[in-house]
């Protein structure tokens, strides 16, 4: 009870705000999203006729792994390939018929520019997730999906916070869409997902 007295309320009433900072910054990136590049990179996924693989550094990588997770929990193959493992080998389960992810706040790291040149030579498409459209990444890529939001809501403005939530909650949004244009069922879903409490609660649904 005295390490809980120590917590001020102004604190609680700071988190808050910070909480309401990040949701406003992604309502205002879905705001922002350029209709376009949307239907373009809709497009690449649909006519997929290999893997998804996602790609990024530091907390950019973070997103890719979920990103590729939330593609899998809706039958899409997908998965993540560290750009350290990429440069030393892992390159080769990389096929032409398949798109990779970049996701780059600021489109740059020696390791993803590095990658994306063998990738290219792969013959895979390439989708560029980031802030910065000028970037080297972004002028390689096959296709650019702008994803900026106007201030991370720490005082510094450095943690990559709410931008890395933008990017995930864009392409929570992708996969959902594509699903439902795919008609992905609770069956389907069963099938990949009988773990847990979604798989607890489907199969009791389907035993009824």
């Amino acid at each position: 009870h005295t390490m809980v007295r120590d917590i001020k309320d102004d604190s609680i009433k700071r988190i808050k705000k910070i909480m309401d900072s990040e949701a406003n910054e992604i309502a205002r990136t879905a705001n922002n999203l350029n209709p376009l590049e949307l239907q373009q990179v809709l497009y690449i996924l649909k006519k997929c006729q290999g893997k998804i693989i996602t790609t990024g550094c530091g907390t950019s990588g973070t997103a890719a792994k979920k990103i590729a997770h939330t593609f899998n929990c809706t039958g899409l193959s997908a998965f993540f390939l560290s750009p350290a493992e990429a440069l030393h080998g892992g390159m080769g389960a990389i096929d032409k018929e398949d798109v990779v992810i970049f996701i780059s706040k600021g489109g740059h790291s020696s390791e993803l520019d590095l990658m994306i040149e063998s990738v290219i030579k792969k013959g895979a498409v390439t989708i560029i997730v980031t802030e910065n459209k000028n970037s080297v990444l972004a002028q390689k890529g096959s296709q650019t999906l702008l994803v900026k939001v106007e201030k991370e809501p720490d005082q510094f403005n450095m943690l990559a916070t709410a931008s890395t939530l933008a990017v995930i909650s864009t392409f929570d949004a992708i996969t959902i869409e594509l699903s439902e244009e795919r008609n992905y069922t609770q069956e389907e879903f069963l099938v990949i997902h009988p773990g847990g409490k979604v798989g607890e609660q489907l199969a009791e649904q389907f035993s009824d």
